[in-house]
């Protein structure tokens, strides 16, 4: 198996380092990542500038860039190959519920999809975690089990085939969140749905040197939608979660009614 590996914590993340050695156990990773620090950079894609990249040792490349870039750009004209499957992480901080939308983790995995892979995004639930290695063993496990179900057995069920049929098509992502406990104090895996957060915190206001205004974004809001069956509440609750993304956003039930609005405008 060959994995194309990003991240958006930066090329140096200790998060993306470990998972790295876990995921070469099954696999020969090339990891492809961005300079700095990227978090939050949703599936920004960068159109104005060249992209510069830099093998900075081997089977590491530093791409000045976004997580979007580094997934397109080692996909569409970086490597010699094809990788099978792209991961991304581990994000130093959950990845649950809204967050999916603005995160660069979760975006490189989505382009994996876009460009034909299968894909899973991978994050702790601490910003400064202490426990990756287990985070990565759990991940790499994960990661190594999806590549074997591409065989099938004679005994899998229908439901295994429908959800590796989804993956390997490209109909959707895995997001997983792991709690940063060691291995023994996790409780296991759950497959969840994004819960969300309530109106994030208001802008902080401060001033730079010469006395002018400037502004941090505020820290995400609460949560909302946090209970049973969530991303949040197995988090929680000291298991991993396993939620699946799909990239189609139509709300389809709503296509109809809308159509019907619009004949009234025309």
């Amino acid at each position: 198996m060959k994995i194309l590996l990003s991240n958006d914590d930066g090329y140096r993340a200790a998060g993306l380092h470990a998972l790295a050695a876990a995921l070469s156990r099954y696999a020969s990773v090339t990891l492809v990542a961005p300079d700095r620090n990227r978090s939050g950079a949703s599936h920004s894609l960068t159109l104005e500038t060249p992209i510069r990249a830099e093998e900075v040792e081997p089977g590491l490349f530093r791409v000045f860039g976004t997580p979007t870039d580094c997934v397109h750009l080692g996909l569409s004209g970086l490597l010699d190959a094809e990788p099978d499957m792209v991961v991304a992480g581990i994000n130093h901080g959950s990845n649950l519920g809204d967050d999916v939308i603005y995160s660069g983790t979760v975006a490189a995995a989505t382009e994996g999809r876009f460009l034909g892979l299968p894909a899973v995004a991978v994050s702790s639930s601490a910003f400064e975690p202490q426990h990756l290695d287990a985070a990565a063993a759990i991940a790499a496990r994960l990661v190594a089990s999806l590549y074997a179900s591409q065989h099938p057995q004679d005994h899998q069920d229908t439901a295994a085939a429908d959800l590796q049929a989804a993956l390997f098509s490209g109909q959707m992502i895995l997001n997983v969140n792991i709690p940063d406990q060691p291995a023994h104090a996790i409780k296991g895996l759950r497959a969840t749905r994004l819960g969300n957060r309530h109106r994030s915190e208001p802008m902080i206001r401060a001033e730079d040197p010469r006395g002018r205004p400037v502004y941090w974004v505020g820290p995400p809001g609460p949560e909302q939608d946090a209970g049973e069956g969530t991303d949040f509440a197995a988090l929680r609750a000291g298991y991993v979660s396993v939620t699946p993304l799909q990239v189609d956003l139509t709300r389809h039930p709503a296509v109809a009614a809308l159509e019907t609005w619009l004949e009234g405008l025309r």
